[in-house]
């Protein structure tokens, strides 16, 4: 349990209770009684907590002077916008946002997730056994939410284990937002930095100016290589290695599958690499179906064009039984998230604060015939 605290200028504001987590002040609304620290990252520091009008545990994650860095804001900013439009079973849910107490100069928010006992990272990293069956479920799981993800027109483009939450019945969610975007995003929309290295397809790697939803299924072919062999499968220490490691075990690719590289100098590279015949999947993961093995091998292709499609995979023997479109419908609309990466920090809190505006709105009291309306 939380230790009970004094705010720092003794002023306690209406409606909030101060508690401190692993040495961070959490300043929250009355209704969340904090459990314990359950994280903590470069993204702010996670507790677990009691929503005593709901009797339900959720997971708070406070994110500290949130404008302190444009990145985190705009990370920030872009997960209150899909979260509150993406509604999944295999999607992490965003239940509240705390409104602010300054809502001109606040600098921290406070996020209220559905709390999730551990991440699939843990998991892969423990001495758990992990059985064919909680593989497929895994695996199974997350190309539902992915499937979901994609018809909303969304890409997640950070997929990794450490982003999907699991619970103790391995039910799965894909979480972490920050850097999603969708299709007709503007800004840096297809020349940014994205997801971390060793999940990353080779079209990002090689500075391809267009990428779609293939490159998420790279990175669930390295998720799905790293249940089965219980380590990432390439480990790259910069760019360029990570190329290496990824040709190493593809083997040397045809000029053919490199045409859609569209960087002359990285095909040149590409093209210089010592000749790799490649690895056998079978023998990497000797103790894998061979059904898990055929399609982790249609996933991780390194021509995107050639890369199997999350529906495709869905439908392979390997997950047979498993898939029944009737109960995993699209998303109801495509989503247009329109965010300028210029936008000013004044700009970037008022739009967070319409945001957080959606989960506090106006309640109505009725004061005999007259109806009053308080924004809280």
């Amino acid at each position: 349990m939380g230790t009970v605290m004094e705010p720092a200028n003794e002023i306690r504001q209406r409606g909030k209770h101060y508690y401190t987590m692993g040495q961070t002040l959490f300043e929250i609304d009355t209704k969340y009684v904090p459990i314990k620290p359950i994280g903590r990252g470069a993204y702010g520091v996670v507790c677990s907590s009691i929503d005593m009008e709901t009797h339900e545990k959720v997971a708070i994650k406070k994110i500290q002077n949130v404008f302190g860095n444009r990145i985190d804001a705009l990370r920030t900013l872009r997960e209150l916008k899909l979260l509150r439009h993406l509604k999944h079973e295999n999607v992490i849910a965003l239940k509240d946002v705390m409104m602010p107490v300054h809502r001109s100069s606040f600098k921290d928010v406070y996020l209220v997730y559905e709390l999730m006992d551990t991440d699939l990272h843990h998991i892969i990293k423990s001495s758990q056994p992990l059985s064919n069956d909680h593989c497929k479920f895994f695996i199974f799981q997350l190309l539902c939410g992915l499937q979901y993800l994609h018809s909303a027109n969304v890409l997640h483009r950070d997929l990794k284990p450490g982003n999907l939450l699991v619970n103790a019945n391995c039910a799965l969610k894909i979480c972490d937002f920050g850097l999603a975007r969708t299709g007709n995003d503007s800004g840096q929309f297809m020349t940014e930095y994205v997801v971390t290295r060793w999940y990353r397809a080779p079209e990002l790697l090689l500075c391809c100016d267009n990428y779609g939803t293939s490159i998420d299924v790279w990175s669930v072919g390295c998720i799905f290589a790293e249940i089965l062999g219980r380590k990432p499968i390439f480990p790259g220490t910069e760019c360029l290695n990570q190329l290496k490691l990824i040709i190493d075990v593809l083997g040397s690719q045809t000029e053919a599958n490199l045409a859609f590289i569209d960087n002359l100098r990285a095909k040149k590279f590409i093209m210089s690499l010592p000749y790799s015949r490649g690895v056998n999947f079978a023998s990497l993961y000797p103790h894998a179906d061979p059904l898990a093995i055929d399609l982790l091998q249609r996933m991780l292709v390194f021509d995107p064009s050639r890369r199997i499609t999350v529906t495709e995979a869905l439908y392979h023997p390997y997950l047979s039984g498993l898939y029944d479109p009737s109960r995993n419908p699209p998303a109801q609309f495509p989503l247009s998230l329109e965010i300028d990466e210029n936008m000013s920090e004044t700009m970037i809190r008022e739009t967070m604060l319409r945001e957080i505006l959606v989960y506090h709105p106006p309640q109505v009291t009725y004061t005999n015939t007259n109806t009053v309306i308080n924004l809280i």
